[in-house]
């Protein structure tokens, strides 16, 4: 009697748990909404540098199904109410450093272990997700060889949260270079923050090592350390062009890319000559090599906050030396602009505090650059730079659902982009809201 009472209690207990299944969302593998729509006062089309209102954004599993000004709401679907915010998709920085924190940047490399900057690393790819870059491309882990493969993979497996990543390992270098561990004592040996390739068959092989561990694309060193006397600007190079096109076509052979840290000539019309996909900082291009970079489409990637930052927290003196190449950087930027150079945003950050590098669009539109030119730069051309131009920076049906909504019209007062309300990557929330 007791088993008969017990089963039709289970049988009645079913039935009603039933019941309110059927009348609530329906429900995916995890316990989470099958389909989540996102709803919000303005919705951002990039491509077309407009905002529409109001906004909806159709989310099922890990992928954009609609998105407009409304969308189909399929039974069962949750819907999330993000009030007077504008949703865009999720951020990308093409220009971090995971590994760096503020302080010395020499002594971190010399007096923290690689396993502590690891950690360090996964604290600062949460901090920028959870600013709302979803994607990032990281330039160089600055002598912790290639730890910035564990930090992408673990992001990837979903054990960390951060961005999805492109990562290089070291940055590639001279003997002497621009990253060499110079003015330390030479008795000590203290290693360089890069990888030594002194010759283009040097680069080539250290270029399949670090692919065989991982790296997605190569960073070189191609000038430094620079001067600016008056108004001349003067860097030396350290790849001739044949090097560099060396390492292109090893680049090439593999899918693979190669961006150059490179503020000015003539090292910067060899880079664009050999092809390469990026010109990192680019304060000083000349007449040729802007023609090249448009022709190509080869990207400069500004990286202003790092110079601001530098002249607000100097390392050394009153910053006034950072001040006046924050200026010569601006007035090349206008000539740069002119001559139709395009352009990818990147911070730098790493040496300043990761989370805060949306203030790299605030001075992208300060100095000169529209909002919708700026967005545009960040998300269309981040997105092929990063070779995800598929998959991610639009609202599109099949895209990654790597959404965020900000206050405001990020078209009238930019600012909004530094303060994300919600932050979705991969269709899961990092910030703000749930269902």
């Amino acid at each position: 009697m007791k088993i008969l009472i017990l089963a039709a209690a289970f049988a009645g207990y079913a039935l009603s748990l039933a019941a309110q299944q059927s009348s609530g969302p329906s429900m995916g593998p995890q316990g989470k909404p099958s389909a989540v729509v996102l709803h919000a006062a303005r919705i951002m089309d990039v491509a077309a540098g407009k905002v529409l209102s109001p906004g909806e954004v159709l989310v099922e599993g890990d992928r954009i199904a609609a998105a407009g000004v409304s969308v189909a709401h399929p039974e069962g679907t949750v819907v999330l109410d993000l009030g007077d915010t504008t949703l865009m998709p999720g951020l990308i920085d093409a220009h971090t450093h995971l590994f760096l924190h503020p302080g010395n940047e020499g002594l971190q490399t010399v007096e923290e272990s690689i396993p502590q900057r690891t950690l360090q690393a996964a604290a600062a790819a949460k901090a920028d997700v959870m600013a709302g870059f979803t994607a990032e491309r990281d330039m160089g882990t600055e002598g912790a060889k290639c730890a910035d493969v564990a930090v992408r993979n673990a992001i990837n497996t979903g054990l960390i949260p951060g961005p999805r990543m492109r990562v290089s390992c070291n940055a590639i270098d001279i003997l002497g270079g621009h990253e060499d561990a110079i003015g330390f004592n030479p008795a000590q040996h203290v290693l360089s923050n890069a990888d030594y390739a002194n010759t283009a068959h040097q680069i080539v092989a250290v270029m399949r090592e670090q692919r065989k561990e991982g790296a997605d694309f190569t960073k070189i060193y191609e000038t430094g350390r620079d001067h600016l006397e008056g108004d001349t600007f003067t860097t030396p190079y350290q790849y001739s062009e044949a090097q560099l096109a060396a390492a292109v076509t090893e680049a090439n052979r593999t899918g693979s890319f190669v961006a150059v840290h490179c503020t000015g000539e003539p090292g910067a019309s060899y880079a664009a000559q050999a092809g390469v996909a990026s010109i990192e900082h680019a304060y000083h291009l000349s007449a040729e090599t802007m023609r090249l970079m448009r022709s190509k489409q080869i990207y400069a990637v500004p990286t202003f906050t790092i110079m601001e930052y530098f002249a607000n927290h100097p390392p050394s003196g009153d910053g006034s030396i950072f001040r006046r190449e924050l200026d010569y950087h601006v007035e090349q930027f206008h000539k740069q602009m002119a001559a139709g150079v395009p352009f990818v945003v990147g911070s730098d950050v790493g040496p300043f505090p990761h989370g805060t590098q949306a203030r790299e669009f605030v001075l992208m539109v300060k100095y000169g650059m529209s909002p919708a030119d700026v967005l545009r730069a960040d998300l269309i051309n981040g997105a092929r730079l990063l070779r995800w131009s598929d998959q991610i920076g639009q609202l599109k049906p099949g895209f990654f659902a790597d959404i965020i909504a900000v206050p405001g019209d990020p078209l009238q007062d930019i600012s909004g982009l530094t303060h994300p309300v919600f932050v979705m990557k991969n269709g899961q929330i990092l910030r703000g809201p749930t269902p």
